[in-house]
């Protein structure tokens, strides 16, 4: 049996249909290529009795991944980590960890720790602070029985980026043995912006396959992107490298549609252990 995964985005502007929930799209993505079985993706306002009913409902359903968004900012209404501390029966303190990231990148600026400020470095005692690399308010991960569950902020660009450089290195040591091809391609003579489509639209086709876009030259000037596609399959080496071809071969025609220059660069095969 895969390892159940659910999601769970914060927001009142989530749920009055404000933004989309593209947070929750991105990482259910993600998790599957990992291995996880994505049974939720739960959207909630910022209210106490709606959170805290998520987390404990997920604690008691021995979810083996909860990976909230939104909620962690000096404002006001960013009250997650309060909800989680009540919801997993801990107390909320200054995580003495998570004040000295924060001070650090307010220091460079030359910008005091307000109340607000360290406000961000609140958390459930016990809890575990992860980095943000491009935001100000960390991370937080805790461990509730056979549940881990990963709070990260709800800005797309902050939540990639903790996702990408701490949370999935974490995740693949809990995700089962899987079967997974990868495959680097250079792309050159076309912006991002024009191959951002559609590398959307064929991702869709397939639930297994994930591709990354790296901007490698100027968006306008000389453009040049690597892209990583990656699929996993439980079952065999061969189901994986298929998907990745397919996917492979569609992106490419597009792109050659639109006089652009492809390149393979790297291919890796990770068998299943």
């Amino acid at each position: 049996m895969l390892p159940k995964a659910w999601i769970v985005s914060i927001g009142n502007e989530v749920v009055s249909g404000q933004i989309v929930n593209t947070n929750g799209a991105w990482l259910a993505k993600r998790l599957i290529v990992l291995g996880f079985d994505v049974r939720r993706i739960i959207a909630v306002p910022d209210l106490e009795e709606e959170v805290v009913e998520v987390f404990r409902d997920a604690i008691s359903k021995s979810v083996d991944v909860v990976i909230s968004t939104g909620g962690l900012g000096p404002t006001y209404d960013d009250r997650t980590s309060e909800f989680l501390a009540k919801a997993i029966g801990k107390k909320l303190i200054v995580n003495d960890e998570a004040l000295k990231l924060i001070e650090e990148k307010y220091t460079v600026k030359g910008l005091p720790l307000t109340e607000h400020r360290v406000k961000m470095a609140l958390m459930p005692e016990g809890a575990k602070p992860i980095p943000n690399p491009v935001g100000t308010a960390p991370a937080i991960l805790v461990e509730v029985n056979k549940t881990v569950i990963i709070a990260l902020p709800g800005v797309p660009k902050e939540m990639k980026a903790i996702y990408e450089e701490y949370v999935e290195e974490f995740l693949k040591q809990r995700a089962p043995k899987v079967y997974r091809f990868e495959k680097w391609i250079k792309v050159t003579g076309i912006p991002e912006s024009s191959l951002a489509p559609i590398i959307d639209k064929v991702v869709k086709k397939y639930r297994t396959v994930y591709v990354k876009s790296h901007p490698r030259g100027s968006e306008l000037a000389s453009p040049v992107i690597h892209l990583y596609i990656v699929a996993s399959s439980l079952n065999n080496l061969d189901e994986a490298r298929e998907i990745v071809e397919k996917t492979y071969r569609e992106l490419v025609e597009e792109f050659l549609k639109l006089g652009g220059r492809v390149e393979e660069l790297e291919i890796n095969a990770v068998k299943g252990e």
